[in-house]
């Protein structure tokens, strides 16, 4: 006979305590969320990840050169090499003797695809190289870095600065 002493509680009153509290099912749903917005992050395309870094220091390394080019009264030129020799992806034509260049390979290889489109004021256009300089006004310029499917451009009017624009969808 059950009585209200403690543990004297028969088997059918410890079947009945059994169960999970409001606090344990909120830590669990929260562990899920945590693990899942991880797991989203880990999945990002690292190719796209790649090719965003690249233009981001291609366009910080064209402005530099860019404002290089005026203050030295130099025209200086952006060009990618097709093939990596010694180390060197692309270069800067026109710097005087004696300056150190700046970085001239891409951060992680294989080295994005290039492709440069430049219009000059006259609206001719002229690929292959991208010209920095030294008049502010340069023309519109445009180079595309492609990465396995991915693609993103590096722009500029010729007015404004160089700034990366993103490509909707994959072609």
């Amino acid at each position: 006979m059950p009585t209200s002493a403690p543990g004297s509680e028969g088997p059918a009153m410890r079947q009945r305590a059994r169960g999970f509290t409001l606090i344990e099912l909120i830590v669990v749903v929260a562990i899920l969320a945590i693990a899942s917005s991880l797991a989203s992050l880990a999945l990002r395309d690292p190719a796209e990840t790649r090719l965003e870094r690249e233009a981001e220091r291609l366009a910080a390394l064209l402005e530099g050169m860019r404002a290089e080019s005026r203050s030295l009264g130099l025209a200086l030129r952006w060009q990618a090499l097709p093939d990596r020799v010694e180390g060197i992806d692309f270069r800067f034509l026109g710097l005087p003797p004696g300056m150190k260049p700046p970085p001239q390979a891409w951060l992680d290889q294989p080295a994005p695809r290039v492709r440069i489109t430049r219009f000059d004021a006259g609206g001719s256009s002229s690929p292959g190289q991208v010209l920095l300089g030294p008049e502010p006004v340069i023309g519109a310029q445009r180079i595309e870095l492609g990465l396995e499917e991915r693609r993103i451009t590096v722009a500029s009017d010729g007015l404004g600065p160089f700034r990366i624009e993103r490509d909707a969808a994959p072609r």
